[in-house]
């Protein structure tokens, strides 16, 4: 296949629903040219308490989708779905490059003053080898405060992201963080980058939190020019949206969510494979 063919190319993104709409929502500052496939498997959200090979399963299953759409670079836009399945994705398609999401311990213990960290993120991410291999690499001498923040991404996928309750679920996660003067923030969780107004007002302006998604707009940047495969179009890119779960209800979230509106396509599972539902 030629490198300009490629080049026109979509960019395959998938999350368990819309968190990965943050990182999308960088992906069109830093490349607005590129066509995008978003697919959000909300039929089995969250993914954070299931089962690893259910969470592989899933991957693998939304990847074959988006690679007979045409993908030419997949983002796991999912945490947990990183931690579980991105080694074995890269293995399972040598020839796809794949962008996946770590959690920002590096940069976070870099800019740390007071030497203490605060990570949000999910039991499995919590529990993954790449989490703990970052910790014991950069974060020696780093106290680390953990928190699972149960409930967040439900509320997050209902649009809630002022609400008394999504308020409740930050303040006991951070308030226990704060008071161990914790002084940076990491967002573990492609969903939690939505509720950053509200994480801030929580901690006041003496704490940094990291959003995650402009380095990986930046990572997709760098591998796709690296690869040839920029789109250089002046016109922008066209965006495709499928979910697992109800499309009315994705629909009204991208508005607020990521500042663009665009038609969800309904998909369905049939064993282990995602196949696109057509509109009457």
């Amino acid at each position: 296949m030629q490198t300009n063919t490629l080049s026109n190319k979509p960019i395959g993104i998938f999350d368990s629903g819309v968190g990965g709409l943050s990182i999308l929502r960088a992906m069109r500052k830093f490349l607005p040219a590129e066509h995008i496939l978003y697919t959000a498997d909300q039929a089995h959200i969250p993914y954070g308490p299931r089962q690893r090979e259910d969470i592989r399963d899933f991957a693998f299953g939304i990847t074959e989708f988006l690679l007979d759409r045409g993908a030419k670079l997949i983002v796991v836009a999912c945490n947990t779905a990183s931690a579980v399945a991105l080694h074995d994705l890269r293995a399972r398609y040598p020839e796809i490059p794949f962008v996946g999401m770590e959690p920002a311990v590096k940069p976070a213990a870099a800019q740390s003053q007071t030497g203490r960290v605060g990570v949000l993120a999910t039991p499995t991410t919590f529990a993954g080898e790449m989490y703990h291999a970052l910790v014991n690499r950069f974060a020696q001498g780093i106290q680390i405060y953990q928190n699972t923040c149960p409930g967040l991404v439900e509320q997050i996928e209902r649009g809630e992201l002022e609400a008394p309750a999504t308020r409740a679920i930050l303040e006991a996660a951070l308030q226990p963080m704060l008071a161990e003067n914790v002084d940076t923030i990491v967002l573990g969780c492609t969903h939690y980058p939505f509720v950053i107004p509200l994480i801030q007002d929580i901690t006041g302006p003496d704490v940094h939190t990291i959003d995650p998604a402009p380095a990986i707009a930046r990572q997709t940047q760098r591998l796709l020019d690296e690869h040839g495969w920029l789109n250089t179009s002046q016109a922008p890119g066209r965006l495709q949206f499928f979910t697992s779960g109800e499309s009315a209800s994705l629909e009204a979230l991208l508005l607020p969510l990521l500042g663009e509106t665009g038609i969800v396509t309904p998909v369905v599972w049939e064993n282990s494979t995602l196949k696109a539902v057509h509109r009457s």
